[in-house]
């Protein structure tokens, strides 16, 4: 999602959906004060996400039982009209007040949901000031479109690509895909056709990106011959199949002088306390990998050469 550029009555409407349990409350708090109610009203509570994954199990009641949270969801935890969680109850003691155990859960529902609505409201309202602020003083130095778009490529620049990552960081979204991607022996193209053809690789590596990425995705010209890609939210399989694309559409270009080809580093942000300056570093180092076992494949240098003849 593209953070700067949503207004933010669609963002509180729409951001929701990427919000895990854990991002809108402090899981151990609120397992003391499930455990605390759970020995008073003699009851055992599960509560999951909205998926149905266990999040806090109370008592032994919900051994091997498997929330179907379609056809049987419990009590839901709503957030800005949106299920987040599904709260379970067991009671233990068939003769206590029946009618009061019910209160009391309904109102801890209640109360969670409100304290989700509060957290969830601050901490996007926090994110969306500090994006408008950053625009009032970009309008205040005059900023044009060249100062956050590399100019050759028009992807973010390394300065932009970073502030993008600080953002990310701060709205605690999880998981981040996070890809390193480097055009192998551009050198080569450079030493043998010159700066206007190898250019034109990098423009044609960057548009290949562009091309095959979803209008989400983050991508930045972090050096020379180098991209960053952050993908918030990935979905599974999502970036491993943006990389196999962009190989694929590499490796089967045609062109009388260049030979597209691109070494990529993949990792994810998956904690909160990590950050993505930390998690690029991470793909570089994957991203070397990558690079030796390519430029050691049977074939690799010879295509390249192909076009010396």
């Amino acid at each position: 999602m593209a953070y700067e550029t949503v207004p933010y009555d669609k963002r509180i409407k729409e951001n929701i959906r990427n919000y895990t349990l854990a991002n809108l409350f402090d899981m151990e708090i609120v397992k003391k004060y499930l455990s605390n109610l759970a020995k008073m009203l003699e009851i055992n509570i599960l509560l999951t996400d909205r998926h149905g994954e266990k999040e806090i199990v109370i008592g032994d009641s919900f051994l091997g039982f498997h929330p179907d949270v379609e056809k049987e969801p419990g009590r839901k935890l709503r957030v800005q009209n949106r299920t987040v969680g599904h709260l379970y109850v067991k009671r233990l003691d068939e003769g206590r007040d029946e009618r009061l155990m019910n209160e009391m859960v309904d109102g801890t529902v209640e109360l969670l949901a409100r304290l989700g609505e509060e957290a969830y409201l601050h901490r996007e309202s926090s994110i969306y000031l500090e994006e408008l602020e950053g625009q009032l003083e970009d309008k205040k130095r005059k900023i044009s479109q060249n100062e956050r778009e590399d100019i050759l490529t028009g992807v973010y620049n390394r300065i932009y690509f970073e502030n993008r990552m600080k953002i990310i960081d701060r709205s605690e979204v999880v998981p981040v895909a996070v890809m390193n991607v480097n055009i192998n022996d551009w050198k080569f193209a450079n030493d043998h056709f010159g700066d206007e053809e190898s250019d034109r690789l990098i423009k044609l590596v960057s548009d290949i990106l562009k091309e095959e990425a979803k209008p989400y995705f983050v991508i930045g010209r972090i050096d020379g011959d180098v991209f960053g890609v952050l993908i918030p939210m990935a979905e599974e399989g999502e970036a491993e199949s943006f990389a196999e694309r962009i190989q694929e559409r590499c490796n089967t270009y045609e062109d009388a002088h260049l030979t597209p080809s691109v070494a990529v580093g993949l990792v994810y942000k998956t904690n909160i306390e990590e950050t993505l300056e930390e998690k690029l570093s991470d793909a570089e180092y994957e991203m070397f990998n990558h690079k030796f076992e390519i430029k050691n494949a049977p074939g690799y240098r010879e295509r390249m050469e192909k076009k010396l003849t």
